[in-house]
């Protein structure tokens, strides 16, 4: 006898629909095939499968072969999400529904021994795909249905057993879908437990922050350890505007398939802010494997990538962000597949000024010599530094700012700023298609929206002269100028706005010049 259910599995951070056929017939006894190109987990689940059965108390046809047939049959099946749909049509098989066709219905789920329901990797995006195919109804694990309940359309019932699945087939009506409030979930996710509050002194530092927020320009703090980098670092995300429905459902996506998403929470409400060892490999940096996952730089789509001690990471590592960092977006390829994951992040990093950290410090002295510096610094390469807008020193605390009792600014506070900047930019760039900040601006633009004065024109080339800066950097001193001047709400960049901008290329003043 065949039957037929409904699954989904993820391409990427997308997911396709696989019809599940299950049959059961005569042939050598206790043989269970899967065929369609399950990987080593769905082969294994025909194990869970046979005891699931067992100890809910459902007939297993222990002398007849099965075979299911995950279809289409020439994509590559991972996981164990198929556990539960495959054990529901070998139910099927022996009339446990009576003769009820599952056609509206969409199955995730993994198994355990005693029919227990688990959570599964891109609940989300197997929503999204059953509203595309006019398919309603979603069953998922319980730890699952926030997260898929999100998308609009779908029914997501969320179940902890097969028997209850069992029964949700049989009596539906007596079963209510979940139901959550997208905007009331976005509202409690967005909360950030830290505060720029929290950091004394640092102003010329929380400046630079507030003018790389406001245009999402990419920064690098340089300063001796203890100075606070990390902290003003992790403090980022609070001022970057909220996230918006639209890209907290994107994010979630990603940090659903990738399997780091927590289950309480259904929905990602806050920027993300990852922060790689300076030990990682470029495959987990940018994503990889024999069947490609997200990387770092994915899961802080919509956010900010921290790298703390850049020098310390492996040079081939950081050669691998160039793409993502000017694509938004990073393409995998593989013999049988290329996968495109999305990865427009703002790149916040942090190092010392030289190997023993005290280059520059006004209290103590730096044992390095000139070309040990100079070859500490060089790790990072010149492209690299080229696509970092703002280099900024951050020296360390002293003393009566670190007990002093000086109001602080807050994260809201500098948050209003960002936003007006913000404002002005969308309003500019309305016309342009997947531009939103200044940071983003092609050549072509630059020359429209960052004309400067005559003064202006003799101090930016008095200063690529001295500082011997690329044609990159000179655009990223355009773009930061025309930051600083919508943060000031003028209409024009002003020789002042463009002094602090290159104030900002700390590295090429220091050691290249």
């Amino acid at each position: 006898m065949l039957f037929k259910t409904f699954s989904a599995a993820v391409f990427g951070i997308d997911a396709y629909l696989v019809e599940v056929e299950v049959d059961v017939g005569p042939g050598q006894a206790g043989l269970f095939n899967v065929v369609g190109l399950p990987d080593n987990a769905v082969r294994e689940s025909r194990e869970r499968i046979k005891a699931a059965v067992r100890n809910c108390g459902f007939d297993y046809p222990a002398y007849q072969v099965v075979t299911v047939n995950l279809a289409p049959a020439d994509i590559r099946k991972e996981g164990s999400a198929f556990d539960l749909p495959m054990a529901l049509g070998l139910l099927g098989c022996q009339g446990t529904f009576f003769g009820k066709i599952l056609d509206s219905y969409v199955f995730l789920g993994e198994l355990s021994l005693d029919g227990g329901v688990r959570s599964v990797r891109g609940a989300l995006s197997a929503a999204l795909a059953a509203r595309e195919r006019g398919i309603k109804n979603l069953v998922v694990p319980e730890a699952n249905a926030r997260e898929a309940a999100v998308v609009e359309g779908t029914r997501v019932f969320a179940v902890k057993s097969l028997p209850q699945v069992v029964d949700l087939i049989n009596a539906p009506e007596s079963f209510k879908p979940i139901e959550v409030d997208t905007s009331q979930m976005l509202a409690e996710a967005s909360q950030y437990a830290v505060d720029l509050r929290d950091v004394r002194g640092q102003m010329a530092a929380k400046r630079a922050l507030e003018v790389s927020c406001a245009g999402s320009h990419n920064i690098l703090l340089i300063g001796p350890p203890g100075a606070g980098k990390t902290m003003l670092a992790k403090r980022i995300p609070t001022i970057l505007p909220p996230m918006s429905l639209e890209e907290a459902i994107e994010t979630t996506r990603i940090h659903s398939v990738a399997g780091v998403l927590e289950d309480a929470r259904g929905l990602v409400g806050t920027r993300p802010f990852r922060s790689p060892h300076h030990t990682i490999s470029d495959a987990g940096l940018i994503g990889g494997g024999a069947i490609p996952r997200p990387g770092e730089v994915s899961l802080g789509h919509n956010g900010v990538l921290f790298l703390d001690e850049l020098p310390e990471f492996q040079r081939n590592v950081l050669e691998v962000m160039r793409q993502p960092l000017e694509d938004g977006c990073v393409t995998i390829a593989r013999a049988a597949v290329s996968v495109s994951f999305p990865s427009r992040f703002m790149l916040a990093a942090a190092m010392n000024p030289c190997p023993c950290g005290f280059f520059g410090d006004a209290t103590r002295d730096c044992h390095c010599s000139p070309p040990q510096i100079q070859r500490y610094v060089s790790k990072i390469s010149g492209p690299l530094l080229d696509r970092i807008d703002i280099h900024i020193e951050v020296p360390a605390v002293k003393y009566k700012e670190l007990r002093g009792e000086a109001e602080i600014e807050s994260s809201a506070s500098v948050r209003e700023r960002v936003l007006r900047a913000r404002d002005i930019q969308l309003e500019r760039y309305k016309g342009e298609k997947n531009l939103y900040a200044n940071a983003q601006m092609p050549p072509k633009l630059i020359r429209k929206h960052c004309a400067i004065s005559a003064e202006g024109e003799k101090l930016l080339e008095t200063a690529i002269q001295r500082l011997g800066l690329s044609a990159r950097a000179h655009d990223r001193i355009l773009k930061v100028s025309r930051t600083i001047a919508d943060l000031d709400g003028a209409p024009s960049i002003e020789p002042k706005h463009l002094g602090e901008a290159i104030q900002y290329r700390t590295l090429d003043r220091t050691y290249w010049a």
